[in-house]
């Protein structure tokens, strides 16, 4: 190899073994997440620091801890492949002093340790707070499918159950059928046949004695879903809409200046609409600020979730959804008529007012309905309804979302924001997971993974902010 770089002979003896510390830069990560965990109060976040005193010793949380952090920093979330990582890996000796647990070892304390993970991940959080990286408190809101440890054909709901034993009736027909056939035929390739198909029978009347116990099951759940491998995973539409996966719904607030997940939570609900209160609360606590401001698209768009914003200090933008079809059949649409606040009136498009008529509680909400009485001779009727009258409804707390319409009329850019902040985190962390997403499984459990992988992803984005030495600086300060 003449003319090239060479190495060193591996049977080259040195008289002075090299220390493990030289092979690690001092830009590195690794030296990041060393001082992060020394600087944590590890008993007063629930880790078990003190020693039993009998049997055998156990390893420290700090040895686990750091170990997790590296290797959901470095796309290693395998116990297995973390025990091997920690016998091969030079940054893993240096990291823990040489240490390598089992896997066993590893993936219980991750198993044990689910709510002291989760805390660590607000220390995190904590420390950005304390940088004052979330001083424009203004965040982004969004929920993102991953998937679970749960394959699609272990999940059943009413109507999946209906399908398949419809599916297994129409084949046990077919099956009579051919060997009916096949008995009129004699020899022994038909009796062989023939018994194939009879095995094939009972198989189908054993699976639908299981699906009928299933189907017990099923419905004593509250949403009439139920999966097997994994209890808590749910059946969910993804933004493609032509497929579903079994998994849960994880929604994140991400701060719009520097991207930091301010708080996360994982859910088996398969929609948004009911978070946006719930998360917004979160990340309005984890920033320690007295107001926010909060961007979130329209899957979030619920009335009461919006006033449960505004009541706790918190100004979101939400774009409007619109449920009605009037205006695809060429109809005027309910923003085509101008609410009076002063005469609690609205005027049509023609000119005339429609008044207060009644009131009526719909899905625990006050609506007051308005109509007027000269809709029958109106000239523009047939662009208006096709019913007696045209009548508006509004909710008793319509006001609020009015003033948040107009706040989106003047903040054009805002959906543009929320799109550039709060996607990128989601698809960060899912390239790190690949194809198979969580490894744990139940809502508690993925909810330590999901933990991790904020905490890797914050961790990611303030060294590329800071870099290792000053962030290392800032931890210890």
């Amino acid at each position: 190899m003449s003319g090239f770089i060479e190495g060193e002979d591996r049977n080259q003896a040195t008289l002075f073994p090299e220390r493990i510390d030289d092979y690690i830069s001092e830009e590195s990560a690794v030296r990041v997440i060393d001082v992060f965990v020394d600087e944590l109060d590890l008993s007063g976040l629930g880790f078990k620091t003190v020693a039993e005193a009998t049997g055998r010793p156990g390893y420290h949380p700090v040895i686990m801890l750091k170990l997790y952090i590296y290797g959901y920093l470095n796309r290693i979330q395998s116990s297995r492949r973390l025990e091997r990582e920690a016998g091969r890996n030079v940054e893993l000796m240096w990291l823990l002093g040489r240490l390598a647990p089992d896997f066993k070892t590893i993936a219980d304390f991750r198993k044990n340790n689910g709510e002291a993970i989760r805390l660590v991940c607000r220390e995190f959080v904590m420390l950005c707070r304390k940088l004052n990286l979330f001083s424009e408190a203004f965040v982004a809101i969004d929920g993102s499918k991953f998937r679970a440890v749960n394959n699609r054909n272990r999940n059943f709901s009413k109507a999946k159950i209906k399908k398949r034993l419809q599916q297994i009736d129409a084949s046990i027909e077919r099956y009579l059928g051919e060997i009916a056939s096949t008995d009129r035929r004699e020899g022994e390739g038909p009796r062989i046949k023939t018994e194939r198909l009879e095995n094939k029978i009972a198989a189908l009347k054993e699976e639908i004695q299981t699906l009928k116990k299933l189907e017990v099951r099923m419905l004593a759940t509250p949403d009439q879903q139920i999966s097997l491998t994994d209890p808590d995973a749910r059946v969910m539409s993804t933004a493609a809409r032509s497929k579903a996966i079994v998994g849960y719904n994880v929604q994140a607030a991400v701060d719009t200046t520097h991207h930091l997940i301010v708080a996360h939570e994982v859910t088996n609900v398969g929609h948004d609409r009911s978070q946006l209160a719930n998360m917004a609360r979160q990340a309005k606590e984890a920033i320690d600020s007295d107001e926010l401001t909060v961007l979130a698209d329209r899957g979030y768009f619920s009335g009461p979730e919006i006033l449960a914003c505004e009541e706790a200090g918190i100004t979101p933008y939400v774009p409007k959804t619109q449920t009605s079809n009037n205006q695809a059949k060429g109809l005027f649409g309910k923003r085509d008529f101008i609410y009076i606040a002063n005469d609690d009136e609205y005027e049509c498009p023609a000119g005339e007012r429609l008044t207060y008529r009644c009131s009526a509680e719909d899905k625990g909400k006050v609506i007051h309905r308005y109509w007027s009485s000269v809709c029958s001779g109106c000239q523009m009727k047939s662009k208006c309804t096709t019913g007696k009258e045209r009548r508006v409804s509004r909710w008793e707390h319509e006001a609020v979302l009015e003033g948040m319409e107009d706040r989106l009329d003047r903040m054009s850019n805002c959906m543009r924001i929320r799109g550039s902040t709060v996607e990128h985190p989601f698809g960060t962390i899912k390239s790190w997971l690949g194809p198979t997403h969580f490894h744990m499984k139940t809502l508690k459990h993925v909810g330590t993974e999901m933990s991790l992988h904020v905490l890797a992803y914050n961790l990611k984005r303030m060294l590329q902010m800071f870099g290792a030495v000053p962030l290392m600086e800032a931890i210890r300060a």
